[in-house]
């Protein structure tokens, strides 16, 4: 077990290999998070991925279309990754406790899993508020016209900034925690996946006698993607809801919501916006995952062995 000032080091450590990760996970994947987001929150407005991905670069190109809510999806994922891998590794630390494990290197899938889950429930309380913007941002021409014909400048833009301080005015502080429970619920089982899908991916890449650490780059990738499209697969009706209950500002939580969409629009409608997403998420969850375990390994050569 680490000693306290070595526990912090690597904490902290955590904390900055999950932050580069959430930066270079936006960048990879920002355009295809915009059109999951139109797609689940306006399914009547497109066709399909392309439709929607098509319209939206014609009517309002890269920076304000296809990467609209850059900037909070940026701060979203910093403080997102930042506080899920720093948590994952104290729980992590905390499940090697219980099963009396000397590293957390020895800990199975499962409980790797387990302590994502554990994890989960923290990064939820930086994410809510910032993904809750970035929706909004991204899905804005929607909301102010109800169509994806409308020209770029009858859309009365907004910042991140003045959109945070709209909402904080109007609501409150609570405002920019709509749809905190079914984040929740979405990130709980979702990262338990997400986790586990990780890590038993690379025990499996790992040849005999070599540690999980040392399985090489593409193998990181690929096990990242692997994390990565578990993740979507499992929790994706819960983000649906999720989205329609922050940019609609529906009153009701996870449930409710859930049962009015299944009731008015079908099951299909909670995948609407799926195939995009596990597009999106192949590269970038492989960058999120190669970035930290990179950045972990620099980093802990030069501050800690």
């Amino acid at each position: 077990m680490h000693k306290p000032a070595e526990s912090f080091a690597v904490g902290a450590i955590d904390f900055t290999g999950g932050s580069l990760g959430g930066v270079a996970l936006v960048y990879v994947s920002q355009p295809l998070d915009t059109v999951k987001v139109k797609m689940q929150t306006f399914p009547h407005l497109y066709k399909g991925m392309m439709d929607c991905l098509v319209k939206t670069y014609r009517n309002d190109g890269f920076a304000r279309g296809l990467y609209a809510g850059t900037i909070p999806a940026v701060v979203a994922n910093v403080a997102e990754n930042s506080v899920l891998f720093a948590a994952y590794g104290g729980c992590q630390s905390l499940m090697a406790k219980i099963e009396g494990k000397a590293e957390v290197n020895d800990l199975s899938p499962l409980s790797n899993a387990t302590a994502g889950f554990l994890a989960a429930f923290f990064s939820s309380f930086t994410l809510c508020p910032t993904e809750l913007i970035k929706c909004k941002l991204q899905a804005l021409r929607e909301v102010q016209t109800g169509t994806t014909e409308t020209k770029n400048s009858t859309v009365n833009r907004i910042s991140p900034f003045k959109l945070t301080h709209s909402i904080i005015r109007e609501e409150g502080i609570r405002g920019l925690y709509r749809g905190l429970t079914s984040t929740i619920a979405r990130e709980m089982p979702g990262y338990f996946f997400f986790f586990g899908g990780y890590e038993a991916t690379r025990e499996l890449l790992r040849k005999p006698g070599q540690t999980k650490n040392d399985i090489g780059p593409i193998n990181t990738m690929i096990s990242g993607a692997v994390g990565g499209v578990v993740l979507w697969a499992v929790i994706f009706p819960a983000d649906v809801i999720k989205s329609r209950i922050q940019i609609y500002n529906l009153p009701g939580g996870l449930l409710s919501v859930g049962s009015d969409i299944l009731r008015k629009e079908g099951p299909l409608a909670l995948y609407n916006g799926l195939k995009p997403t596990l597009i999106r998420t192949i590269p970038a969850t492989a960058v999120l995952f190669v970035v930290f375990e990179y950045t972990k390994k620099i980093l802990t050569d030069i501050f800690i062995t």
